[in-house]
């Protein structure tokens, strides 16, 4: 556990695939309007290390609490970034991957019912490779994409996420995750229950293998841009009972 503070934390935002830092935008205007500093890096989505680096580093800069909130596979990388991090105070995981120590995202996926996006995505071959990087990354497919990913969001809303989505690569699904910070520091989930690319069923097993505080959405896995209230007032909490 990490000591009480009484500064103000700064709110960390790590996004997941198909996606990108825009994705909070209505959480990052709800949170500057609590006159809180935020900060929403962009998450590569290469591979679980490579991927924590970037955030570990980012933590060592700020001079305050942290709550480190992660959605998708951000929730990953956020597992793993905290994990030697003193100033994180709490976490907080939106239809989000809390894996154990040892664990991937496809050991979950396969743990549970499929979702309809095992039968959504497509894979393409990186048009460069790098020596010891992934050569495949995954898409889900543009007609697919409103229906599984974004089913409660405006017309004009799937559509624009759907031709912008970024694709993650294949390795970063069977990257190994490392002692989860979970384990060492409070956590709060956020459980989309209309999700059809995280089984709800997996992210209730994730939250309670946690003892996470658990909010409970009626939303689709883009419930981070459908219900931006929700997902604040769960970090509001969180940041609270960190100070």
């Amino acid at each position: 556990m990490h000591a009480p503070s009484s500064a103000p934390p700064t709110i960390v935002l790590v996004h997941g695939a198909f996606t990108d830092a825009s994705s909070w935008a209505g959480v990052i205007s709800l949170l500057q309007a609590d006159g809180l500093t935020v900060r929403a890096p962009a998450n590569p989505l290469r591979g679980l290390a490579q991927d924590a680096a970037p955030i570990r580093s980012m933590l060592r800069d700020i001079d305050a609490p942290v709550i480190l909130v992660g959605h998708d596979y951000g929730g990953a990388v956020i597992t793993q970034a905290a994990a030697d991090a003193d100033n994180v105070v709490a976490l907080c995981y939106v239809a989000a991957f809390g894996l154990d120590a040892g664990e991937c995202v496809l050991d979950v996926m396969n743990r549970f019912a499929p979702a309809p996006v095992a039968d959504a995505t497509c894979t393409a071959a990186l048009p460069t490779r790098t020596s010891g990087g992934p050569d495949s990354e995954l898409y889900i497919r543009k007609e697919l994409f409103p229906q599984v990913y974004a089913a409660d969001l405006s017309p004009q809303a799937k559509e624009l996420m759907s031709v912008t989505q970024r694709p993650i690569a294949c390795n970063a699904l069977t990257s190994r995750s490392g002692p989860p910070a979970w384990a060492s520091m409070p956590s709060w989930y956020a459980i989309a229950t209309a999700d059809r690319i995280l089984n709800p069923t997996a992210q209730r097993f994730m939250a309670q293998r946690m003892a996470a505080t658990e909010h409970v959405l009626d939303g689709s896995h883009a419930v981070v841009l459908s219900q931006p209230d929700a997902v604040v007032a769960m970090i509001r909490e969180a940041a609270e009972q960190g100070q």
